[in-house]
């Protein structure tokens, strides 16, 4: 999964703030390299699928809502896929960041 490419593909078709596009791409690219979506779904997931798979969440949701929503499908699908939901985004001030 690059991240550099998902991050601009996040801000592009979802917005959000860059802590959230972070916390998701994060979390992302921990789902790929765990290999459970090879295994469960046949294939590695790629950008333009993480991308179309949360086009499909209800309208106005954040990047996060959408996110936990395609990884309760597959929690529902596959289970074992809650470990990879967001719970908390760390803002730049938070993190110790400050720009």
């Amino acid at each position: 999964m690059e991240r550099k490419r998902l991050e601009k593909a996040f801000a592009a078709e979802f917005g959000g703030t860059e802590p959230e596009r972070r916390s998701v791409v994060r979390a992302a690219c921990d789902l790929a390299d765990s290999g459970r979506p090879s295994e469960d779904r046949g294939h590695a997931l790629t950008v333009p699928g993480v991308v179309d798979h949360l086009g499909d969440a209800p309208d106005g949701s954040s990047l996060v809502e959408r996110w936990n929503w395609w990884l309760g499908a597959l929690e529902a699908a596959y289970g074992g896929y809650d470990y990879f939901s967001v719970r908390f985004v760390e803002d730049d001030e938070e993190a110790g960041l400050r720009r």
